[in-house]
């Protein structure tokens, strides 16, 4: 049976690398998105074009209180189009970069960074728990920085620390429905993300260059790969686990 996959903020960058490579290994996939519904919907035709299924669904992963909203459109997005009530996987992938020095950190970036990276994926994912399948997946998207530390992202590391725990009890949790739970850790990467800082400034493109083994910073393909083939019955023995994808950052 074709799997169903939904990943969050798949609009661009590292969700929008997953959806492809997902849709290539021959998955069907649902995508949210935040403001670019064009871009979603773009995502959604390429998706087609390779002979996949797919819909592209609003969501701020932000805002708890539109959880259940979501969660009927969701409904019915599967039975409309796939004639399920299930999905099989689920990565959580939405995320801003919002960074500053400890001592100029304020309450509302904060706030916001809670909200989206921890508070979002824990009420997100326990919405969906009803709509994922028995043997499902899930992944939750971390970073290098839980392991290593650099000036002014104190904040964002450590919303993304409380996720890394977040997987290990999810795991613990959901082991008797057989789903696994697995974090992926990306390091620097050459995406719009955080201002595009890694992509479009030279000097911080070499700086992480040279913290990384394989002399380069990283780009979507050599995260999406990756992730559709976690979500693959490959790696169903893979559980609790989390998984650097950096080429060796910072070692």
């Amino acid at each position: 049976m074709t799997t169903i996959s939904l990943i969050t903020g798949a609009s661009r960058g590292l969700g929008r690398n997953t959806a492809l490579h997902i849709a290539r290994r021959g998955g069907d996939v649902v995508v949210t998105y935040h403001s670019q519904a064009d871009a979603a919907h773009a995502l959604v035709a390429e998706i087609q074009a390779l002979g996949r299924r797919a819909v592209a669904l609003p969501l701020d992963v932000g805002q708890v209180a539109g959880f259940p909203v979501f969660v009927e459109r969701l409904r019915a997005a599967l039975r409309t189009i796939w004639a399920r009530d299930t999905l099989d996987h689920l990565v959580n992938n939405a995320g801003h970069g919002d960074y500053a020095l400890v001592a100029d950190t304020t309450e509302a970036q904060f706030d916001g960074l809670v909200d989206v990276h921890f508070k979002g994926v824990f009420f997100l994912t326990q919405a969906l728990l009803p709509l994922l399948a028995d043997g499902g997946r899930i992944v939750n998207l971390s970073s290098g920085l839980t392991r290593v530390s650099f000036p002014g992202y104190a904040a964002y590391a450590a919303v993304k620390g409380a996720v890394e725990v977040l997987t290990v009890y999810l795991a613990k949790e959901l082991g008797a429905r057989g789903i696994t739970v697995n974090t992926v850790a990306p390091g620097a990467i050459e995406t719009d993300f955080g201002g595009g800082a890694v992509r479009d400034n030279p000097d911080i493109n070499r700086l992480f260059a040279g913290m990384t083994a394989l002399g380069r910073a990283g780009v979507p393909d050599d995260i999406g790969p990756m992730i559709a083939s976690l979500l693959s019955p490959d790696n169903r023995w893979v559980n609790a686990q989390r998984v650097e994808v950096s080429g060796g950052q910072a070692i």
